[in-house]
């Protein structure tokens, strides 16, 4: 059979492959593993905005940002998860050179504000807590703010590549798309080093000081009040909370963001398509992980969404009090008092 469409930059072709770099079943387990992420994705995200919608208890400044959080990543799955079970089952990517350009825009962009809203529920809950600039309460200004900045960030880092400056190429077993990390062209290479400055290294160093600024906040106010019983409880729910979120991000965006680095400091170096893929599959999971983390483990999401997910069933629910939420209160109330 002869290939369709050829990628000079990438060595991939749009099409069916002579030489494939994997078997016909490591693309189906492939593309059973992205739909095993996908499928519970698409359905935990629409939940969080179908709820939100329905109930206008939920509407408050944080769960403003919960919600924009659960619409990247819907996209993300339906645009890369989606395409990529399909693009899996058939081994190879059957889009073209336009559909390339155009799944790894949207991926790209969905990802990328994902990221930027989660270091926004960060800084929120900093806020809330730490109040570092005194009683200036975090409101829906506030949120609507942060939630147009996040999609605005996205957007003016991922616009580039499709006027020049980068380019959205196929990557690791060729049934997706992303920047280019592997073009060693010097105008690619400073595109692919500020993309990673901005759009990764920037998010994580918020929510690790926004993280760390909380995590302090709540020590003090445990050796003030109380040596023990359910303000120190409250402190330990949210430090693991805390290390929770900061480890499933890392889980799930470190080895991209490592890899592209590599590859782009090392254009020679030798990859296998399989292990260059990988990263793109941890990168994505966390459309499932931060509905979970973010908004699951949430009382109030949590309220409303199981049953909705359960067709109207009550679950049998703990009737005592989050100490999370125990924790935060104290923080806010207390941190301030004299």
């Amino acid at each position: 059979m002869q290939p369709s469409e050829f990628s000079p930059n990438a060595s991939h072709y749009y099409g069916p492959q002579r030489e494939p770099p994997l078997s016909p079943a490591g693309y189906v387990v492939l593309s059973v593993v992205m739909a095993a992420f996908t499928g519970p994705a698409i359905v935990l995200n629409a939940t969080v905005i179908i709820v939100s919608l329905m109930h206008k208890t939920l509407r408050q400044p944080l769960n403003y940002a919960l919600v924009n959080m659960a619409v990247a990543d819907l996209g993300t799955a339906m645009t890369g998860g989606v395409l990529s079970v399909v693009n899996n089952a058939q081994g190879y990517f059957s889009l073209g050179r336009t559909g390339c350009v155009m799944e790894g825009f949207a991926v790209s962009l969905f990802g990328i504000t994902s990221l930027c809203t989660v270091a926004l529920i960060a800084v929120e809950r900093m806020f809330v807590v730490c109040k570092p600039l005194g009683q200036i309460a975090f409101q829906k200004k506030h949120a609507v703010g942060g939630i147009a900045l996040s999609w605005l960030w996205s957007l003016s880092w991922n616009l580039p590549p499709l006027f020049g400056w980068g380019r959205y190429e196929l990557e690791g077993v060729g049934t997706s798309c992303a920047p280019d990390w592997h073009n060693s062209d010097p105008g690619n290479v400073s595109y692919i080093l500020a993309y990673f400055a901005v759009c990764f290294a920037v998010p994580f160093l918020v929510i690790v000081a926004s993280y760390v600024k909380l995590m302090w906040t709540l020590h003090q106010v445990t050796k003030i009040h109380s040596t023990g019983g359910a303000v120190a409880k409250g402190e330990m729910k949210v430090a693991s909370m805390v290390i929770l979120m900061v480890l499933t991000f890392l889980v799930s965006w470190l080895p991209y963001a490592s890899l592209a680095l590599f590859v782009a400091f090392r254009p020679d170096v030798k990859i296998h398509p399989l292990v260059g893929t990988v990263p793109v599959y941890l990168a994505k999971s966390s459309t499932v992980y931060n509905p979970v983390i973010y908004i699951y483990l949430n009382n109030q999401f949590r309220k409303y969404a199981v049953p909705f997910l359960l067709c109207g069933r009550e679950p049998r629910l703990d009737d005592e009090e989050s100490e999370a939420a125990t924790m935060v209160e104290t923080a806010k109330y207390k941190i301030v008092s004299p």
